[in-house]
């Protein structure tokens, strides 16, 4: 296994040119070694060498040292990104163009809607934001390479971070504040404008800002406004959240603390781990993809599509859940406003404990200004 190692940087013109081996050959080195030392109690002779960032086991010999490249010290990308993306096609031909031009060493492998997706990047929330544009990105992993983590460590550097959430609701926008986010309202019919939003990530006063627009309809804009403040010196990470519930999801697991790309992975995993559904009041009539419905009729909106039309709220929140849940669950959240009936909640937290005994259910107000109902499943 050694020999093969070694061998690698001469079989893929990428490893070669960056004077590196096979990262995944290099890890079945390490597996196999394990498994001498357990079978025979003795732990076979390695000595390591560190080649170019690559640490090599046993008797490998290093690479020659190639022209400096895009992985040699602190000139090349600063991390390596690693997920499994479930996504259709033509949505991985744009991720393979967006990250290429973020980084090097790419290589996106797969087929039938089930890729692998590998590369080298500076800001690794990028990398894993494209991933989220493109589908259902999954076990991602981060690794930071050895000579950036240790010229991070020796200077003792911790970034000062923020949060801007924009919700719809002054109840959630307190409970966001009250989470330590700055909070951009938005209102029925009036989205924040790109102005807005990059006030509000100036008011944050942070180096390094994640951005959550929580609405499908403020993806182009929350993204120009990030690409301002970047321009201003500001990182910022565009978690692209299209709904409240899943801007909840993400906050409650962020780590000012953590690595900044780390606590976008994680916050980035919660809000996709969250799936959303919204009960609003049809205006008119229209059809819809659960049929034609009339004004006054409730629509129950899952993922953003019509799933459901009923004639009372209860009822059709009952069978938005029953549908969210039949797919699996461990948490749901309950986002009600000001004008919702004030026993909608409690009956469906009963509805959810006799039905579903492994399920948990946290209720907020999301106050004035927002719809009738929202609800999230973990």
């Amino acid at each position: 296994a050694r020999t093969a190692l070694a061998a690698t940087p001469g079989q893929l013109d990428v490893l070669g040119r960056a004077g590196v081996v096979d990262a995944g050959g290099r890890g079945l080195v390490a597996v196999l070694g394990a498994l001498v030392e357990t079978v025979s109690g003795r732990a076979p002779d390695r000595t390591e060498t560190a080649t170019r960032g690559v640490r090599l086991l046993g008797d490998v010999r290093p690479v020659p040292a190639a022209p400096a490249g895009p992985c040699e010290g602190e000139a090349g990308p600063a991390y390596e990104v690693i997920y499994l993306l479930e996504a259709e096609d033509a949505a991985v031909d744009l991720l393979r163009a967006r990250l290429d031009a973020l980084g090097d060493s790419l290589v996106v492998v797969g087929g039938d809607g089930l890729w692998n997706v590998h590369v080298h990047v500076d800001d690794a929330g990028a990398a894993v934001e494209a991933g989220v544009e493109a589908g259902r990105p999954h076990r991602i992993r981060i690794t930071h390479f050895a000579a950036d983590a240790a010229a991070v460590t020796a200077r003792g550097e911790r970034a000062q971070r923020a949060v801007v959430a924009v919700v719809p609701g002054e109840g959630l926008a307190g409970l966001c504040a009250e989470a330590g986010a700055t909070t951009v309202r938005s209102r029925p019919g009036e989205p924040p404008a790109g102005d807005e939003l990059v006030e509000a990530i100036r008011r944050a006063h942070a180096r390094e800002v994640v951005l959550l627009p929580n609405d499908t309809d403020l993806r182009q804009t929350a993204a120009a406004a990030a690409e301002r403040a970047r321009a201003e010196g500001i990182r910022v990470a565009l978690i692209p959240t299209r709904a409240a519930v899943q801007g909840i999801a993400a906050l409650a697991v962020h780590e000012p603390d953590r690595r900044f790309d780390e606590d976008v992975v994680a916050m980035t995993a919660a809000a996709g781990a969250t799936r959303y559904a919204e009960l609003a009041v049809a205006e008119h009539q229209s059809f819809t993809s659960a049929g034609v419905c009339q004004a006054g009729d409730i629509l129950g909106l899952i993922e953003g599509d019509v799933a459901v039309i009923g004639k009372d709220l209860t009822e059709t929140a009952r069978t938005v859940l029953d549908r969210m849940l039949s797919a699996g669950g461990e948490l749901v959240t309950l986002v009600v406003a000001d004008d919702t009936p004030p026993g909608l909640a409690p009956d469906l937290e009963r509805h959810v404990r006799r039905g579903y005994l492994a399920v948990d259910t946290t209720t907020y107000h999301a106050g004035a200004g927002a719809p009738p109902l929202l609800i999230g499943v973990e």
